[in-house]
């Protein structure tokens, strides 16, 4: 075990996503001096003492100082640079006892082309923002090129979005057919809640009206509908929700209109039929994997051929934009079984291309029964990442939105390659948080973003499908709440029809 010694909280987080970074297998806890009420023993210890002009960081292993690093604070520096200079030294030394170093620096959050997109935006040339960025946060040459280089693309594509007058609308579908070993959405299986489907999409319907009539004072730019799996829907009930959502918002107006269609097992000529007499623009068929093993390992109740005829279908229902998501790092596959699904998505041709690094986060079963899997094979490195971005270029396709999460394998990235004109509009949206994203259904979380992103309010709404349908009048007033603030509306107008400006 890991123990992280502080003598005040502060950086806390921080400094401990950047050990479990180094050291992804252990076991890590925070503490405080003060609280300790006995002397623990660790395999290895890291201690964090801030004083009143300088913080002190050692790392110790059976009682022996083993690095060792001052810092000076000047005074009035900023909480980040504050906190960018702490990780610097602990990375400095977690490099010194592991002898490895991280792609990604010290950087821990999930956004690094953000970063590289604030810097481009202050006025630096992308020599001057890399230069920052390995200096700052040590990320290695090819990941920071990487970031600098989605970050100009994500520019350009976005340069006709109007961030202060515009919104997205995220449209959640929380059913799925199985739930995979290593999801941790808001998915419930199909067959518990089939009963149940028609009363969600009444309280869905009543969540999307309230939405369109609060935000007509706003433009729709993108439109999401995710999950889950929308496609466990019948063909009826897609028919029902996508006419409902033409009926509430301006659809015609809209950038790009995505509908997440995803599990090849949930596909037919119907509900793909469904979707395209409406204006959906970009659609997803998901194989995750093209390798029969895996699938059957990982809990998807579908064969490698189920994907290959739902995407030929997609495509003779004339759908001329389609994404394939894939998951590097997944249980028993190595780079062989990586390339083998390379190859077979590259034979398929899609518009694009969405490769996730394996992310074990704690709700999902994976992490839940880890005993089971203890013995399971988890590769994923940069060789993989690397031959990834290389089958996506001999696919004519290029990098467009990167991100990253708490607990992905190799401690890498997840990266959306598309070819011109076919990128994910959203998805850019949702990472860099430049626009307010209005979600509806159970699960779906709205974020109000104020002042360039500089500030951002949360509206959740429940998970649980039934206290999402018996509480949907309060999922509405959660959002009244930010709306009122958002759109700087007086408080009781928001959602009546009203939209008179608050006074200054």
């Amino acid at each position: 075990m890991i123990g992280i010694s502080f003598n005040k909280k502060e950086f806390e987080y921080d400094a401990y996503t950047l050990v479990k970074a180094f050291y992804p297998q252990e076991e890590v806890e925070n503490f405080y001096e003060e609280d300790a009420e006995e002397k623990k023993v660790y395999d290895l210890l890291v201690r964090i003492t801030y004083g009143e002009d300088k913080t002190h960081l050692s790392l110790e292993r059976d009682g022996e100082i083993i690095f060792g690093e001052a810092a000076r604070f000047e005074k009035g520096q900023e909480r980040k640079e504050r906190k960018n200079i702490l990780k610097q030294i602990l990375y400095r030394g977690l490099v010194q006892e592991t002898g490895i170093t991280l792609p990604w620096g010290n950087l821990t959050g999930i956004r690094p082309t953000k970063i590289a997109m604030g810097l481009i935006e202050s006025g630096m040339s992308n020599a001057e923002a890399a230069d920052y960025m390995r200096r700052t946060y040590y990320t290695s040459n090819a990941k920071t090129a990487l970031a600098v280089t989605i970050a100009n693309r994500e520019r350009d594509l976005l340069k006709d979005i109007d961030y202060q007058n515009g919104y997205s609308l995220y449209v959640g579908i929380p059913f799925c057919p199985s739930i995979c070993l290593y999801c941790s959405f808001s998915s419930s299986p199909l067959a518990r809640w089939r009963d149940k489907v028609d009363e969600y999409l009444d309280a869905l319907c009543r969540e999307l009206t309230y939405i369109g009539e609060t935000m007509k004072v706003r433009t729709l730019d993108t439109i999401y509908i995710g999950g889950g799996t929308p496609t466990t829907l019948e063909p009826e009930q897609l028919d029902r929700l996508l006419t409902h959502i033409e009926a509430c918002f301006p659809v015609e107006q809209v950038k790009e209109y995505t509908v997440e269609a995803g599990r090849p097992d949930s596909i037919t000529r119907e509900k793909l039929m469904a979707i395209k007499r409406h204006p959906v623009t970009r659609i997803s068929v998901n194989p995750q994997t093209m390798n029969q093993k895996t699938l059957d390992l990982i809990g998807r109740k579908h064969t490698v051929e189920d994907t290959k005829s739902a995407f030929f279908l997609a495509r003779k229902c004339g759908f001329d934009n389609i994404n394939m998501d894939l998951i590097v790092g997944l249980p028993g596959e190595c780079a062989q079984d990586v390339k083998h699904t390379l190859e077979e998505i590259k034979a398929l041709d899609p518009d694009s291309l969405t490769v996730h690094s394996l992310a074990v986060k704690r709700a999902t079963r994976l992490h839940l029964f880890k005993e089971q899997y203890e013995e399971m094979t988890f590769e994923n490195n940069q060789e993989i990442m690397d031959m990834c971005m290389e089958y996506a270029r001999q696919s004519g396709m290029g990098p467009y939105y990167l991100y990253r999460q708490k607990n992905m394998s190799g401690n890498l990235e997840n990266v959306g390659y598309a070819k011109p004109g076919k990128a994910g509009i959203y998805n850019i949206l949702i990472m860099e948080e430049k626009q307010s994203i209005l979600a509806a259904g159970a699960g779906a979380s709205t974020k109000f973003v104020f002042q360039n992103g500089e500030r951002i309010e949360r509206a959740e709404n429940v998970k649980d499908v039934t206290n999402y349908i018996t509480r949907i009048d309060e999922m509405m007033d959660r959002k009244r709440i930010g709306l009122e603030t958002y759109l700087n509306i007086k408080s009781g107008d928001c959602g009546n029809g009203k939209h008179t400006e608050a006074s200054d």
